[in-house]
């Protein structure tokens, strides 16, 4: 299995489609790893040369506790692979991680989506009783280090929406989104520190200049609702679009519906 040591960690990646191929680099939520983006994958790798990898904590990949980058993991495995340049796509907070990358190498971006993401140095933004109640229940779990709980709820809140009960959704969608962040607890001992961007991206979005897709699912929490109009409202390129029936995890729960829109505003712009 393919793995790329970087300083102080082992980053464990994976690539679809030809190299010669416009690149894309896919950038996983903190609540899944790179398996993630399997339903876009054959869709993508078509016209594209797909590129993804576990971030630090995450998946197969091995990490020291140590200060890092996450977007000079990014641009390692880019190098790695020789592509000069790639279309940033992101969920969560893989989508502030493909921000941060855009604004501080633009000259490696070509193309910027985000999935339920901010930009880094957002403020805080007031939650319901409800979402409240919930990160409660988060900060429990944590405190008592039981992290497969932790994984659990994390899933619970951000993958299925405070709104919703998984007892009303796809029971295949439901047992997906558990696995995809059950894998991440054996994690939970390592503390690897990412270095923010500085400035930070809050006040700089109006100095990106390629083309955007800007998402987030209609039963998102609170923040990621008002991240997402405030990118749209923000980043002078910006294509919105809200996946109905779906929460944080749009690209796994309506996967059709979002590589049609996705792999369509690729084609519009070329990239």
């Amino acid at each position: 299995m393919p793995h790329l040591t970087v300083p102080g960690a082992s980053l464990y990646y994976e690539t679809t489609g030809h190299v010669s191929s416009p690149a894309l680099l896919l950038l996983h939520a903190g609540i899944a790893n790179l398996r993630m983006w399997d339903p876009q994958v054959a869709a993508l790798a078509a016209s594209h040369f797909v590129i993804r990898f576990d971030s630090r904590g995450f998946g197969q990949t091995l990490t020291e506790d140590v200060e890092f980058s996450p977007r000079g993991d990014a641009l390692a495995v880019l190098d790695h692979l020789g592509v000069a340049s790639a279309t940033l796509i992101g969920c969560s907070r893989g989508g502030s991680t493909a921000i941060d990358l855009t604004l501080e190498h633009p000259h490696r971006v070509t193309g910027l989506v985000t999935i339920g993401s901010g930009p880094s140095g957002f403020p805080e933004v007031e939650l319901t009783e409800l979402e409240d109640a919930h990160f409660d229940q988060l900060d429990a779990a944590f405190d008592d280090q039981d992290w497969h709980k932790l994984a659990r709820l994390e899933v619970a809140l951000w993958a299925f929406g405070p709104l919703r009960s998984e007892l009303e959704l796809d029971p295949e969608f439901v047992a997906t989104a558990y696995a995809l962040n059950r894998v991440n607890a054996v994690h939970a001992e390592e503390h690897p520190t990412p270095m923010p961007l500085e400035p930070p991206a809050f006040d700089r979005l109006v100095d990106i200049e390629v083309p955007a897709l800007v998402t987030v699912g209609e039963f998102d929490i609170t923040p990621a609702l008002a991240q997402f109009e405030f990118l749209l409202s923000t980043v002078p390129d910006a294509t919105g679009c809200t996946f109905r029936n779906t929460a944080h995890l749009p690209s796994v729960e309506q996967p059709a519906e979002f590589n049609r829109v996705l792999v369509n505003w690729l084609a519009e712009h070329n990239l």
